[in-house]
């Protein structure tokens, strides 16, 4: 009897030891401090400026009070007339930069616009312009989180389709939050410097959010 007693003590603590060496094997292999994650402003193209702050954006005599202010944070530069507005450089022509995304406040409106020159996206332009779109959808709507995520899942479905050909450039807005009146296109562009096509969004700006 004594024997077997003497057994299974030593068993519980072999079974001890076994834990406790095995709880600081998973210990040493879980990380304790959480990487840094760096996140990509929507107007920046260049690895170089993403490591660089927000350069100052404001002119002199501009106002300041504008409610896409935080567009700045995200690279975009204000001009003169109120728009904001991203710029990229071409990668074709040296020296040369365009529009790739402008954002508008047009009678109570948000317009935002994506532009494909020569009707076609550059490389990564379709996430950004969901994300702007989103951005802008999430500050100026009233739209819960349950329906931004299907508005999400339109939106993308909408850009796919457009990459694929499948929807021709036209006048045309689909409806895609009825609250809102938000309506997405894909349009022509008539003259102007840019020449293609552009992917739009305009929203009724439904809430005012607090600027810092």
């Amino acid at each position: 009897m004594n024997i077997i007693i003497r057994l299974l003590s030593a068993f519980a603590v072999s079974a001890s030891a076994f834990t406790t060496v095995s709880s600081m094997v998973l210990a040493e292999g879980v990380p304790t401090t959480p990487q840094q994650r760096t996140e990509q402003r929507i107007c920046s193209f260049d690895p170089v400026a993403d490591l660089l702050p927000t350069p100052p954006n404001q002119p002199p005599n501009q106002p300041t009070n504008s409610p896409l202010s935080y567009l700045a944070q995200q690279g975009f530069i204000q001009n003169p007339n109120g728009d904001w507005v991203c710029y990229v450089n071409d990668p074709k022509k040296e020296s040369r930069s365009y529009t790739l995304f402008k954002v508008q406040q047009i009678d109570g409106k948000v317009v935002a616009s994506s532009f494909l020159e020569n009707g076609s996206l550059i490389n990564g332009q379709d996430n950004r312009s969901l994300d702007l779109f989103m951005m802008l959808i999430k500050n100026h709507t009233n739209a819960t989180l349950g329906n931004r995520q299907s508005i999400r899942r339109y939106l993308s479905a909408f850009m796919s389709l457009v990459k694929q050909g499948k929807i021709s450039a036209s006048p045309r807005g689909y409806l895609f939050d009825s609250p809102s009146r938000g309506f997405v296109s894909y349009y022509p562009l008539r003259g102007g410097q840019i020449q293609g096509t552009a992917i739009t969004i305009d929203i009724n700006m439904l809430r005012k959010i607090t600027l810092k």
